[in-house]
């Protein structure tokens, strides 16, 4: 199986049920509320504009490593996920400052931009970051509003229910984590790796895929043996991130390159550089991270800082240390096959993707 191939054949089948709920979604709030469903509608831009639909994937095939049967059901439920995780990502982007998602505005710059032209006493960004704080809001709700509308066991839809209050919650603390770390500007190779396990790990790959599990009527030590593919794979796919983030290519990533750097952010190609670096390296560092306005000339001597110091190198070791490690864990299961195969092949995409 070609991983790859397979995750986009199914974001073909997922894209259209999606779109077909949030255009429900925007029909019945328009009667309400015609600035409500406008907001909802670019939301709708945002989200279809990009995305693997990596998460709704994951649901998808821990349903099926679990032995479900339904398979129209599950991808219909799966979109559940894709709102949630447009909700936080509208929340990141206000706490990142992103302005760029999918190559599209975030809907707080949006909104601040449509502020300045129809409100001009009012502060213009403060209306913006409500904005984007209320339709996140509103894609957490719609999230949650999916799993109520499928046509699982209620005592499934529950548990499932119960499920992503918990993947929130753990999202959070590693939001929390990450901006506590950023503020004070330093950090340990530990506490980045908890972080990456609470924010990216537990709610990109193992919260849905035990979503789907638990819709399959699954518990116990599947759930064990899915936590423990998720978890090394999940960090492993951020480390990756922070790679793309300082090395990748806009038109690819679908955010500026460099962005981690002008937010100061601590991630473990910093940790690591850090660490190795010399005196003149370490003043580079400090000057570049953080910086707003750096420039391409100082966005290229932070890199070859990252990887004269030997941190770029580090970071790629440890993540095919962690991919491997998940990958061990899998192989000696049981599940469903092609549950299996994909999930072994997607795990060495994420290793060596360039989005």
């Amino acid at each position: 199986m070609d991983a790859k191939k397979t995750l986009a054949e199914l974001k073909e089948k997922i894209d259209p049920e999606l779109n077909a709920y949030f255009s429900r979604v925007i029909a019945e709030n328009e009667k309400i509320d015609k600035n409500v469903g406008n907001a909802i509608r670019y939301a709708r831009d945002i989200t279809m504009s990009g995305g693997k639909r990596a998460r709704a994937a994951f649901m998808y095939f821990g349903y099926m490593a679990a032995g479900g049967k339904e398979v129209e059901e599950i991808i219909k439920t799966s979109i559940s996920i894709e709102f949630i995780h447009s909700f936080l990502l509208m929340h990141d982007d206000i706490i990142d400052r992103d302005e760029i998602r999918h190559g599209v505005k975030t809907i707080h710059v949006r909104y601040g931009e449509l502020a300045k032209k129809h409100f001009k006493k009012k502060d213009p960004e403060h209306f913006g970051n409500s904005m984007g704080i209320i339709i996140g809001d509103m894609m957490g709700a719609l999230g949650n509003q999916v799993l109520f509308e499928s046509k699982f066991p209620s005592e499934l839809i529950i548990k499932a229910l119960h499920k992503i209050q918990n993947i929130v919650t753990l999202t959070v603390i590693g939001e929390s984590e990450d901006v506590f770390i950023e503020n004070r500007g330093q950090a340990t190779e530990e506490e980045i790796l908890r972080m990456y396990e609470n924010k990216t790990a537990k709610y990109t790959i193992e919260g849905p895929l035990h979503l789907g599990a638990i819709l399959a009527g699954s518990e116990g030590e599947l759930m064990k043996i899915l936590s423990a593919y998720a978890i090394p794979v999940g960090i492993a796919f951020q480390i990756q991130d922070d790679i793309l983030g300082v090395f990748g290519q806009i038109n690819k990533i679908g955010k500026p390159v460099g962005s981690d750097v002008r937010q100061g952010k601590q991630t473990i190609l910093v940790v690591k550089a850090l660490e190795k670096a010399d005196k003149m390296e370490k003043a580079i560092l400090q000057k570049c991270l953080g910086k707003k306005d750096l420039s391409q000339h100082e966005l290229e001597e932070f890199r070859n800082i990252i990887i004269s110091t030997g941190s770029l190198e580090y970071a790629k070791e440890l993540a095919t240390t962690l991919i491997a490690k998940g990958k061990k864990k899998l192989e000696k299961s049981d599940i469903d096959p092609e549950a299996k195969e994909f999930l072994l092949g997607i795990a060495d995409h994420m290793l060596n993707r360039d989005i």
